[in-house]
């Protein structure tokens, strides 16, 4: 089996995942809606059930439900889904249904579940054996409940010529990335909402790879860093960088984000689902200002 090619440079933007109604189903029209709206950023490639897609509150019905319309909305865009399981046994059987329903070539993308090298390569291992899928390493200790050096990354990807990225979420994001980006040709993204993009950008990311309501900021900064350097990406950067620290919650910012996208048009709905926590009226309040100064 050949190892799969490294994800592109550029933005991978992460899709919310939509829901409707009293019971929270999942709302196809609204994902299509978004899925054509981050095509026309353009987006280079699209994940679908990261962290902040919710995919770790949907059934496997769901998960495969959200996977196909997504491939079936964006046929020839480049796909990462996301895994929420932890165990082996369980992130394999996730991996086999997010291949079968996308319907063609898809990568995987998997948190760190442990800071040792050996144990963390055999689950990498096992899911790309499984399904010849390319798989993105995501550091995210903020849910995956692990800190793993950049040393034991860069060990594991000695190791698993089949890893295609890193998304490097360990604050400080930019120390995190230099560090790998200095001892690996693998791509390496940030993520976090953008907050951390222009000195991710300056340490060698090779984009983002995450969510946003206004994902052409992130388009602006990138293409403004590929022109121009970190000095370039500021200035462009700058208009969106009050709504993206405001969209970065602790704890309500998917809840925010999806508000915001709503008033977009894009989601019918901007529900969560429980236990996630709905986004307080005292901080949309303060969203109307955010809005009308872009």
């Amino acid at each position: 089996m050949t190892s799969p090619e490294p994800l592109s440079r550029g933005l991978w933007g992460v899709l919310a995942t939509p829901f409707s109604g009293p019971a929270l189903a999942v709302d196809q029209d609204s994902l299509r809606r978004e899925v054509a709206h981050y095509l026309t950023v353009p987006a280079d490639g699209l994940v679908v059930l990261g962290v902040f897609g919710e995919g770790a509150s949907l059934d496997s019905a769901e998960r495969r439900l959200v996977v196909r319309t997504v491939a079936e909305a964006a046929p020839s865009t480049p796909l990462v889904v996301g895994l929420s399981a932890r165990a082996t046994a369980v992130a394999v059987e996730q991996a086999r249904e997010a291949v079968a329903a996308a319907g063609r070539p898809v990568s995987v993308m998997v948190q760190v579940n442990t800071a040792f090298a050996e144990p963390l390569t055999a689950h990498l291992r096992a899911i790309h054996d499984a399904t010849g899928a390319g798989v993105v390493l995501q550091d995210y200790p903020e849910t995956s409940g692990v800190r793993v050096p950049a040393s034991v990354v860069l060990e594991v990807l000695e190791s698993c010529p089949f890893v295609v990225a890193v998304k490097s979420e360990a604050p400080p994001t930019s120390v995190a990335i230099a560090r790998l980006t200095a001892s690996t040709s693998v791509p390496v993204f940030g993520g976090l909402g953008g907050v951390g993009l222009l000195d991710e950008l300056a340490a060698g990311a090779a984009g983002a790879m995450t969510g946003f309501s206004h994902p052409e900021g992130l388009r602006a900064a990138l293409d403004a860093f590929a022109s121009g350097g970190v000095a370039a990406a500021s200035r462009a950067f700058a208009p969106w960088l009050p709504l993206v620290n405001y969209e970065a919650q602790p704890g309500i910012g998917l809840a925010v984000r999806k508000e915001i996208l709503r008033r977009r048009g894009l989601f019918a709905d901007g529900a969560v689902r429980p236990p996630a926590p709905a986004a307080p009226p005292e901080i949309l309040a303060l969203l109307p200002a955010h809005l009308e100064e872009l």
